[in-house]
């Protein structure tokens, strides 16, 4: 089962575009835009049809064109923009489509579909369990309301393939008799809404950090959430504390932020590579740091090994060192591939070019410029990160943008560093370019 989640924002988004909160002012910075909480399952299943599904399919080059069937959850407008189907029956020939959800949601839709226009609509309600095409859909109740108590509905999807997802935004605390509904559920997925941070003065049907953990708990003592289970929080919002310290936050419980255009597939190891490159003090370092803060355990690998006698390597290390938690193991060690593939830990390393440098120095390559046997080493670790069965993030090094090196060894390592950044980038889940202190995920 592939999810691509369109959205993971609240109703106004993160940053919302009237406010300079820290937390906002934080994801401009750092050019992280959330929209309204969707997502698309297989192509063929939306979840949620809010005013930012159509743009945000188009961003994130997604077609909607294969969609059958639309789920859902409740008729406030960040989750039902009925408009939609408007316009979708402007594109002529379109096939049979089927809108979901509680009695609300449905007369919301009737007015804008025509007499003629190939849509279908079914009414649900908490407790009922459908067939949509190989997929088996049960509904499920929410602590959210439009109107009424039972005019929200949460989702619990079973694709064809026999992965597992819960679809749970809007929801508030659910009491506890509510989790017999999900017991022994096992899913590989689970999208969570966590709204409201640390703000505990606000309205009761949505999570905060406080009631996400106490969900979380209760599904994992209901075998709702199992080792496997990816946990994803949702419909984040400004009330969140920056995205960094939310990481941290959310680790705790096994949990992650979700980002909008992210692909989720359902039951894959939970292991991922990425790969961070940019330019001299673009933010490499920092960014990849932040992405492993919420692991209290994390092997950093210098990867250029110890440099003995160089006061500003020294300096770096330092800096470098300060700013990482204190529980994390540093391991200086060219030997990347032997960290990588006996790690039990998340592994960050940084970063390729000094120890693609190492490498060089090791094997002579410098002056003979025989490099059958770095390349040898390359292979060792390409092979290394592709089965390495921790999440590892690799830090690397753009420098091929620049003026032609004016010297063979600067030419050299320009072009193997070239290479290997770009085998780096083929085996991993995802590859994020630093800009100016920016990321922007470019695979």
């Amino acid at each position: 089962m592939r999810i691509t989640l369109l959205g993971a924002g609240a109703a106004d988004g993160w940053p919302n575009p009237f406010c300079h909160c820290d937390s906002c002012e934080d994801a401009r910075r750092r050019g992280e835009h959330r929209g309204q909480t969707a997502a698309l399952v297989d192509d063929a299943i939306l979840l949620d049809l809010g005013a930012d599904v159509m743009g945000s399919a188009v961003r994130h080059g997604v077609s909607l064109a294969a969609v059958r069937h639309v789920l859902v959850t409740h008729a406030h407008s960040d989750h039902l923009a009925p408009a939609t189907l408007l316009y979708r029956s402007w594109i002529p020939g379109s096939r049979e489509l089927e809108i979901i959800g509680p009695a609300d949601v449905i007369e919301a839709c009737r007015p804008w579909v025509g007499p003629d226009d190939p849509v279908r609509f079914r009414t649900v309600e908490a407790g009922e369990a459908l067939s949509l095409g190989g997929y088996e859909v049960r509904v499920l109740p929410s602590r959210h309301r439009v109107f009424r108590p039972g005019d929200a509905v949460l989702y619990d999807v079973t694709g064809p393939d026999g992965r597992r997802l819960l679809w749970a935004t809007d929801t508030g605390a659910w009491p506890q008799s509510w989790f017999s509904a999900v017991a022994d559920a096992a899913y590989d997925a689970v999208f969570l809404e966590e709204t409201f941070g640390d703000r505990g003065d606000l309205s009761d049907g949505h999570l905060g950090l406080v009631g996400f953990e106490e969900m979380v708990a209760a599904m994992r003592r209901a075998g709702a959430i199992v080792g496997r289970t990816e946990v994803i929080a949702v419909h984040l919002g400004h009330h969140n504390p920056p995205i960094a310290r939310l990481r941290q936050r959310l680790a705790q419980f096994g949990a992650r932020p979700g980002g909008d255009g992210e692909i989720i597939e359902a039951g894959r190891s939970p292991a991922r590579r990425v790969f961070v490159t940019g330019g001299a003090r673009s933010g490499k370092s920092r960014h990849a740091e932040e992405m492993l803060a919420g692991n209290a355990e994390v092997v950093y690998v210098a990867a250029g090994g110890p440099r003995h006698g160089d006061p500003d390597w020294e300096v770096r290390v330092a800096e470098h060192t300060r700013r990482r938690p204190a529980s994390w193991t540093t391991v200086e060690d060219t030997d990347v591939a032997a960290v990588l593939r006996t790690a039990s830990r998340p592994v960050l390393v940084d970063c390729l070019g000094t120890w693609l440098a190492a490498r060089i120095d090791h094997h002579g390559a410098w002056e003979t410029g025989d490099l059958d046997a770095v390349r040898a080493d390359v292979a060792d670790l390409l092979d290394a990160w592709r089965t390495c069965d921790v999440p590892v993030v690799a830090v690397s090094n753009e420098v091929g943008s620049g003026i032609v090196p004016d010297t063979a060894s600067g030419r050299l390592f320009r072009d193997e560093l070239g290479r290997l950044n770009a085998q780096i980038a083929a085996l991993s889940d995802e590859v994020v370019l630093m800009v100016a202190g920016r990321p922007m995920t470019i695979g």
